[in-house]
């Protein structure tokens, strides 16, 4: 409806149940590679990229980036795909925008996986409470100002945009699958295409509008992975989700794995995913 074009990956074969995987910041589909990989023997796996981002297109305005508007992109998208539900994944900002569609439109969401990223009232009840995660979250704020956000990421060759996912501060650990420099250079070529950053930094210009929420509970059986080395969210959030979600609910922490907990621990993310997959879900919560 919003006269937008997607770009998505998929894998596996149409006609299987929809899995759909929405990355977060500063991403794109890539961050999912491995993924794509693991489900596409039962799923057709689509990897999203989000509005603004990657080669999906990117409305100049920043109204154009209002919560409402990305989860109205999520139900249009699982429409002209030909389906009326999946399941549905997101990791940090993606991860929020999965957990705002799955209470807007739960009958969309058969189960619900989230990764590094809380129960979207938490996160705003936290920080509120909390000045560590406000400090953490000190970034939302500082994208709120006009084009310098986007010119410090690309100075001294996007430096910034590199360590991010490299540096001993917010990258991948010793003990994770560090990217290559083919993955970095992925990430590099995205971003660096003239005004790639003004999408995905308008998406935080708009957080405000629609926080607080009006519904907040989840009602489709949910799993949150989180990485504990996050150097962006704090790990007691993870907990307080429970009280959020009406249904069977796991939580799986990582000790040693950080914010980019997908492409970090890209084969004990799939094992836990795979097994809540598999998973009946009478029993009601956990």
């Amino acid at each position: 409806d919003s006269g937008l074009r997607f770009h998505y990956v998929a894998a596996g074969e149409r006609g299987k149940p929809l899995m759909l995987l929405l990355h977060g910041f500063p991403e794109f589909w890539y961050s999912w590679r491995h993924q794509l990989r693991e489900f596409k023997s039962e799923y057709r796996v689509v990897a999203l990229d989000m509005r603004g981002y990657g080669e999906t297109d990117a409305p100049s305005h920043k109204e154009n980036y209002k919560l409402d508007c990305l989860i109205t992109d999520i139900k249009d998208i699982l429409e002209s795909l030909g389906y009326n539900k999946c399941v549905l994944i997101g990791h940090d900002w993606g991860g929020m925008i999965a957990w705002l569609v799955a209470i807007c439109y739960p009958e969309m969401v058969t189960k619900l996986i989230v990764v590094n990223f809380p129960h979207p009232s938490v996160f705003t009840e936290y920080i509120l409470r909390h000045p560590s995660q406000l400090i953490k979250s000190g970034y939302y704020f500082f994208f709120q100002m006009p084009w310098f956000p986007e010119f410090m990421f690309t100075v001294n060759d996007f430096k910034v945009l590199k360590s991010l996912f490299t540096s001993q501060a917010t990258g991948i650990g010793r003990k994770g699958c560090r990217l290559t420099a083919e993955d970095i250079e992925a990430y590099l070529y995205v971003f660096s295409q003239p005004g790639a950053l003004t999408g995905p930094i308008n998406h935080y210009r708009s957080i405000f509008s629609c926080l607080p929420l009006q519904h907040h509970e989840v009602i489709m059986p949910t799993l949150l992975l989180w990485g504990e080395k996050d150097a962006f969210m704090e790990v007691e959030m993870a907990e307080i989700t429970r009280i959020y979600v009406k249904n069977h609910f796991r939580l799986t922490i990582l000790s040693e794995a950080s914010h980019w907990l997908q492409q970090d621990q890209p084969d004990i993310v799939n094992k836990l995913i795979w097994t809540f997959l598999k998973e009946e879900t009478t029993r009601k919560r956990e």
